[in-house]
């Protein structure tokens, strides 16, 4: 029976982190994956779904040229190549990957892989391996709910397998995939509805990006139907009706995306029979260095249920490593009350920290909120009315320590990051005000905010 000093199950994003971060230690390091190294990130999430986004990003701004008086003809998307282009691009990844684990001298053995007690794991192929450790990394799939005519609907996967884009869909869902796959769509010129059961858009950020957003949507010709329970599919591929509860039905769409969420990998790995406990919903409860209930059985991820994020999931994989490997470093478990977080809508949304209903549940009276409404400079030549940025600080104690920081419009997903070191370091409202703003820029106006009011349980910002 072969033996290592780590095992891990999942070729994703966490999975290799670990591999990549003990190998150079020398620890004698196995991967299990059957499918191209990655994981979701890189061949059905964060990549495909960034270089989609570029391409409707190209073709939004394209089409706003003529108000700078730029002559531009857009004749469509070659979607297609687009696909093409793209699949060719994560193939190199996947390459890249395994080149890399080759270099470092980890085994990966592309076979599907479960445990076989506390101490050992075998693959599809019957063969069982022993290991010191053993990392979970399985990571997730998209959530098909058990409704009749569910068939009749895509995933975010299935989406990433598209060469042609369909003339109108539905999307399922009105969270990051759905909200991002939507814009996404209707920028590429798709007729584009939102079906959700969520009363606002992009539930889980702060009230006022909610109603941002919503405007942007209108504004772009989306259709939302929001707080209504989906009861089905019906009509045939190609021509799908979304069927809800109470009889109403919306369609046909050529094409329905269901984007209600995505469930762990942990059913059929062996885990109950090894004694490790899961939660009702699949996921495997860890200690704040990734240890499951069941000693040397080790997990981190989209699995443990906690901010399903891919850099999150990284840094679990490399702090955990040196936590083994390299304590003389330092290394800290991850701190998953600040992570910063971005949705690639249209435009961008970003938040760290507290939401303003948040923070007056944690901090009461003491939370003081200043925020902004705005058109930016891209947009000043624009007829009619335009949807806002919108920014927001939450601050909370009489320091006006900044404990959430909001934001929707351009670029905002490239700026958050600077501000997130901010909050991490503990940033006051003062702070901020004592830092010179950078002119002109939309991220100027975070550090110029000057009227502020209380914060509010339900947290609908006037400037949105």
């Amino acid at each position: 029976m072969e033996h290592y000093d780590i095992i891990v199950i999942g070729g994703g994003s966490g999975g290799l982190a670990v591999a990549e971060r003990a190998a150079p230690h020398g620890a004698r390091v196995a991967v299990f994956d059957p499918k191209p190294l990655g994981g979701t990130c890189v061949n059905e999430g964060c990549v495909p779904k960034k270089l989609t986004w570029y391409a409707a990003e190209h073709m939004g701004q394209a089409r706003q040229a003529g108000e700078f008086a730029v002559d531009v003809d857009i004749r469509g998307i070659r979607y297609g190549e687009l696909a093409e282009r793209r699949q060719k691009l994560l193939g190199n990844l996947n390459d890249f990957w395994a080149g890399h684990l080759e270099k470092l001298g980890v085994t990966h053995i592309a076979e599907r892989a479960r445990l076989n007690g506390s101490d050992r794991v075998i693959s599809e192929s019957g063969a069982e391996y022993r290991a010191d450790r053993i990392v979970l990394a399985m990571g997730g799939a998209p959530v098909v709910p058990p409704l009749e005519g569910a068939e009749l609907g895509a995933t975010s996967d299935d989406f990433f397998q598209w060469t042609e884009l369909p003339e109108s869909i539905a999307v399922i869902g009105a969270g990051y995939i759905g909200l991002e796959m939507a814009g996404m769509l209707r920028s590429m010129g798709v007729k584009t509805d939102v079906v959700a059961m969520e009363d606002r858009v992009l539930e889980m950020f702060d009230p006022a990006i909610s109603a941002a957003l919503d405007q942007h949507m209108e504004h772009q010709g989306i259709g939302r139907h929001l707080g209504v329970k989906v009861a089905g599919l019906g009509g045939e591929p190609g021509a799908v009706t979304v069927q809800l509860e109470g009889g109403q039905e919306l369609g046909p769409f050529e094409q329905v995306l269901w984007a209600v969420g995505r469930k762990p990998a942990t059913a059929d790995m062996g885990l109950e029979e090894a004694g490790v406990e899961l939660a009702r919903d699949g996921t495997t409860p860890v200690d704040e260095w990734q240890a499951t209930n069941v000693e040397g059985i080790y997990a981190l991820g989209d699995i443990i249920g906690k901010a399903p994020l891919t850099p999150v999931a990284i840094a679990a994989g490399r702090r955990l490593a040196e936590h083994w490997y390299a304590p003389e470093n330092d290394p800290v478990p991850v701190d998953y009350e600040q992570i910063p977080t971005v949705t690639f809508t249209h435009p961008t949304a970003g938040m760290v920290g507290l939401t303003e209903p948040e923070a007056v549940e944690r901090h009461g009276d003491s939370v003081r909120v200043y925020e902004t409404s705005f058109g930016g400079l891209d947009r000043a030549f624009a007829e009619g009315e335009v949807p806002p940025v919108v920014m927001k600080l939450v601050c909370a104690g009489n320091d006006e320590k900044v404990v959430g920081i909001h934001m929707i419009g351009p670029h905002v997903d490239e700026m958050l990051q600077g501000f997130a070191v901010a909050v991490r370091m503990g940033a006051t409202k003062r702070d901020l005000d004592l830092t010179i703003p950078l002119h002109p820029t939309s991220a100027e106006e975070l550090v110029t905010l000057k009227q502020g009011r209380p914060g509010r349980a339900e947290g609908l910002a006037e400037a949105a």
